[in-house]
């Protein structure tokens, strides 16, 4: 594969690591054991979930497994976006009433406020700068689509959130072309493997086990299996997210979706006068084929998007290795909003995946007959989702012990929420490749100026996806 441009860094996990190198490894597992209580996954989820359960029951025997190291899946590599977005809101609100979503809506707005207090009371410094939330709108049928998910988010109860035109987006953020925004304070930027990395740190500290380069081949009702070993406990949580289908019959449970991110040089002072961009916001827009995008601690831009969006077979990558194609399509994207870092160099690049359920709707379950637990599916949301799952798995476990009852987090409507397996193969690979075709697609469509509104082929491609 020929490098995307001479000088940028291509894989090694992700940016978020080079500075500092990856973690040493902790011990794998030495053998068979048992615990009160085993998670897999070493990532956000399971870590949080590590994290409440032992500061509630101290005395609870927890062990964590994990195949690489903690951070090394998308808890490692996302754009370090905390905020208060949630798949399956309006879902939850057709099948629950509208009253369940806005209290699922609350507490992830709450979410927010959770993570950064807790990372401060806990000493983990991941660089977290509370600037909000903008998403801007560059074509008119981005606009219209934009006007319509801020009533949206009006009427789920946030009272907070601000509709601005071109004027008072540039103020913020000189996006070229950009005809207004959207913002809300419920979002902070964040360095991710700081955080995942200071949380792993913090629950060994607590006195949880962690055993790393232990894949998780078959979890069953009390048994986590890996090839050193199996974990007998009594509750046995999943927290594999986008490496799901990497499990023993969880190959169609979610989808791997993959999502790729370049990370600029420092960019000096002259031109940051030209972008604006002080309150640090994270930023994304209103395309189909959607960008996300941070204003680092360091002064770089980092910017993700789709690339590849799946590989056939449900296969997750290595070490984050990103093909030519994409980083180039991503640098035109850094590009086409900021023309005056046309001859900025991208510094590394890297792609990831994330956890895709049928009906892209993020759940958390505890099957009360098996001891079986899961969360996730949180479709890129995941960096303030993850905390939220954790604290409801939290509380699911101990009322189902007898150690607590219900709670207003046991009673959200995501809650033991059942969806149906993703097709089998080619179906799900055809359909993944056909649905992001048709969203591009569109995306060029409306930036050319021939519709004014939403393009027929985007809805299309919504029906494709269920959503």
């Amino acid at each position: 594969m020929r490098e995307p441009n001479p000088g940028t860094t291509n894989g090694g996990i992700s940016f978020w690591y080079a500075a500092e190198g990856v973690p040493a490894p902790r011990e794998p597992l030495p053998g068979d054991t048992t615990a009160d209580l085993c998670i897999v996954g070493g990532g956000y989820t399971g870590l949080w979930t590590a994290y409440y359960l032992k500061k509630a029951v101290p005395f609870l025997r927890i062990t964590v497994l994990e195949a690489k190291f903690c951070g090394y899946g998308a808890s490692g590599r996302n754009g370090g976006w905390l905020y208060h977005g949630i798949a399956g809101r309006d879902r939850y609100a057709r099948r629950h009433g509208k009253e369940a979503a806005v209290r699922l809506q609350q507490a992830m707005n709450d979410t927010v406020t959770e993570v950064i207090d807790t990372a401060a009371a806990e000493g983990i410094d991941a660089d977290i700068h509370r600037g909000g939330v903008l998403e801007v709108a560059r074509t008119p049928a981005q606009w219209g689509r934009l006007r319509d998910f801020h009533a949206a988010e009006l009427a789920f109860g946030e009272k907070d959130r601000l509709l601005l035109g071109a004027r008072d987006t540039a103020a913020r953020v000189r996006v070229t072309g950009a005809v207004g925004s959207t913002w809300t304070p419920h979002g902070a930027r964040l360095h991710p493997a700081k955080l995942v990395q200071g949380l792993a740190d913090t629950v060994e500290a607590l006195g949880v086990t962690i055993h790393e380069s232990t894949p998780v081949t078959e979890i069953t009702p009390k048994h986590a299996r890996t090839p050193y070993g199996t974990v007998r406990a009594p509750y046995v949580l999943r927290c594999t997210e986008g490496f799901t289908a990497n499990l023993k019959g969880q190959k169609r449970s979610w989808l791997p979706m993959n999502s790729s991110m370049i990370v600029t040089e420092p960019i000096p002072a002259d031109r940051w006068a030209t972008i604006g961009w002080t309150g640090r916001e994270t930023l994304g827009d209103m395309a189909h084929a959607y960008m996300y995008a941070q204003r680092t601690a360091d002064d770089r831009i980092a910017l993700g998007g789709r690339g590849v969006p799946y590989r056939y077979g449900s296969r997750t990558d290595n070490d984050g290795r990103t093909p030519a194609a994409t980083v180039e399509a991503l640098r035109e994207l850094l590009v086409r909003f900021f023309p005056t870092l046309a001859g900025t160099r991208v510094a590394h690049a890297w792609s990831g995946v994330l956890g895709v359920p049928r009906d892209w709707c993020s759940t958390v379950t505890l099957d009360r007959s098996t001891g079986l637990g899961w969360a996730g599916g949180y479709v890129g949301s995941g960096v303030a989702t993850a905390n939220l799952a954790a604290r409801t798995l939290r509380d699911l476990v101990l009322q189902d012990s007898g150690q607590g009852g219900p709670t207003d987090l046991t009673a959200l409507p995501w809650v033991n929420h059942k969806v149906r397996k993703w097709e089998p193969e080619p179906f799900r690979w055809l359909g993944v490749q056909g649905m992001y075709a048709a969203y591009r697609e569109a995306d060029r469509r409306e930036l050319s100026g021939r519709t004014t509104g939403t393009h027929p082929l985007a809805t299309f491609a919504d029906r494709i996806a269920g959503r």
